[in-house]
């Protein structure tokens, strides 16, 4: 079933389907967001309202979304390929579309490990 995120403002409505979110970025009091399909978006709210309102909107299903840095909101289902030393970031759905994001290496390592914890409790549950 899908989940849907709307987002209102005084002149613009939008209904996204999450799954679609590539990822949301900072610009300045504005947020932008570009979907799977390439289609953008510009929300009047800063990041740290974006967050809040995906954790109030989606409840459980915001934990498929990540802040790295300051600037970025990421789908965790993109993550692709993380740069630690190019500090860059890559999402993709592995065909259609691939996004490079400047990512600070601290970031990127935060999320590199967050990956690598995940993957090895996995292991270990399943040989439990």
């Amino acid at each position: 079933m899908k989940k849907y995120l709307y987002l209102n403002s005084r002149d613009e409505f939008y209904k996204v389907d999450i799954a679609k979110i590539v990822y949301f970025e900072a610009d300045g009091n504005y947020t932008n967001f570009v979907l799977c399909n390439k289609l953008k978006g510009v929300v009047l709210m800063n990041l740290a309202q974006m967050q809040t309102v995906l954790c109030e909107s989606l409840k459980e299903e915001a934990s498929i979304f990540a802040r790295i840095g300051k600037r970025f909101i990421i789908n965790l289902n993109y993550v692709y390929h993380i740069e630690v030393l190019r500090q860059k970031l890559t999402l993709s759905d592995g065909e259609i579309f691939a996004y490079q994001l400047p990512i600070s290496k601290e970031a990127l390592k935060k999320l590199k490990d967050m990956y690598i914890s995940s993957i090895t409790r996995k292991k270990i549950d399943a040989n439990k």
